[in-house]
């Protein structure tokens, strides 16, 4: 049971709190027109704005493209900062207002062709040979632009993807502090296993040949991995931290949040999660654990670059491979060296994902930390919805 009186004021304080933690999805009636869309608008504004500066760049002919290209973006981040401002204040859109913005952004990639296609058939001599471009292939470049920024823009507002990067990226400079002590105790054995396979010259002449399209493929795979362990040990996090939700636990969740001022007095009843606010938690573990495999992979890159450049001579590479290394963009450094150091890299990274989410050691001192915020999240939301209910009673 909650004491203290709570406002209109502090539930909607508390749904901006999920919004800059990356959970918006917490937020009680969670919807596409009362939240998300608001949300989306400046993002939607940037890209029809740029479609505009493309068409304006087409036909400047007095002015340096430099210079408009310089007071576009300003006009475009202008319109971002606005736009921004002004969403913070309205809650949600009315239907009138939905279609209306959804119907004008449809309607962008379609008429910017067409209005390009018309100024080149009205400014072009009489009498010349040239003929303007079919448009078709403008209008459908400009359908699948604007479609592919809507869904991702759409996915990004849902699951607070923004500020979830910014916070990753807060915490860079502590993964990198916890990555020296990381890597001091895990590379050991982990080149126990692949040490051995980089001086394998099979490997050598499949990294030779291997394009860096599918190299990027087999990082993506190992990513995948990465993800699928968090998803599999988050489903036992939540179940852990939705059956403790005693006073004292919820007091301390909810210090320097807007709830912090909430008397909680008895332990509240779980509340079940549905498939979004699912997922949005498991992205919030995914690129923490994404994040931090990246640190550990940007170090075993490191290491095996120097590796290959201390061992592995361009005679020897030669004779491993069967013929000259292939040269790669960064002078002195052969191609199959660099895709070699991905992929174990890659492998290594993986690897400590994994480890640190199921080894009690390793969980201790690297995973915790990253679900204390899963932890938090859950029971300041336990607290919200008690609020809630009573403000609206």
């Amino acid at each position: 049971m909650i004491l203290a009186v709570a406002s209109e004021t502090v539930v909607r304080r508390t749904e901006q709190w999920f919004v800059r933690q990356g959970a918006p999805t917490m937020i009680e009636g969670y919807g596409f027109r009362s939240h998300v869309l608001p949300r989306m608008l400046p993002a939607l504004t940037f890209v029809a704005v740029g479609s505009f500066a493309w068409l304006v760049l087409q036909q400047s002919t007095g002015l340096s493209r430099g210079v408009l290209l310089g007071v576009i973006v300003a006009v475009m981040v202008s319109a971002w900062v606005l736009l921004s401002l002004f969403v913070r204040r309205m809650p949600s859109f009315s239907p009138r207002a939905t279609v209306l913005v959804l119907v004008v952004y449809a309607v962008i990639p379609v008429i910017t062709p067409l209005i390009q296609y018309a100024l080149e058939i009205r400014f072009m001599a009489p009498d010349g040979d040239d003929h303007p471009e079919p448009v078709w292939g403008a209008l459908a470049w400009f359908v699948v632009v604007f479609v592919l920024a809507f869904v991702a823009t759409m996915l990004a507002t849902t699951y607070g993807l923004g500020a979830l990067l910014k916070a990753a990226i807060r915490h860079v400079i502590a993964d990198l502090r916890n990555s020296v002590h990381l890597i001091g105790r895990a590379l050991p054995p982990m080149l126990f296993v692949t040490l051995f396979l980089f001086f394998t010259g099979e490997l050598w002449q499949a990294m030779n040949r291997l394009l860096w399209p599918r190299v990027s493929l087999v990082v993506l795979l190992f990513a995948s991995i990465t993800v699928l362990a968090a998803a599999a040990r988050l489903r036992d996090e939540i179940g852990r931290v939705e059956q403790d939700l005693r006073p004292e636990v919820l007091t301390v969740a909810c210090k320097g949040t807007p709830l912090s001022g909430v008397e909680i007095t008895e332990p509240l009843p779980p509340r079940r999660l549905n498939g979004r606010q699912s997922r949005n938690l498991l992205v919030m573990l995914a690129i923490r654990q994404l994040v931090q495999a990246a640190v550990i992979g940007l170090a075993l890159f490191v290491f095996f670059v120097i590796l290959g450049l201390i061992v592995v001579t361009p005679e020897i590479a030669e004779q491993w491979i069967g013929e000259p290394a292939k040269p790669s963009m960064i002078p002195g450094l052969p191609s199959a060296m660099l895709r070699n150091a991905t992929l174990f890299a890659a492998f290594g990274s993986m690897y400590f994902s994994v480890i640190s989410m199921s080894d009690a050691d390793h969980r201790r001192q690297f995973f915790a930390p990253v679900i204390e915020k899963v932890e938090r999240t859950l029971e300041v939301r336990a607290v919200y919805l008690d609020v809630r209910e009573r403000a609206a009673a």
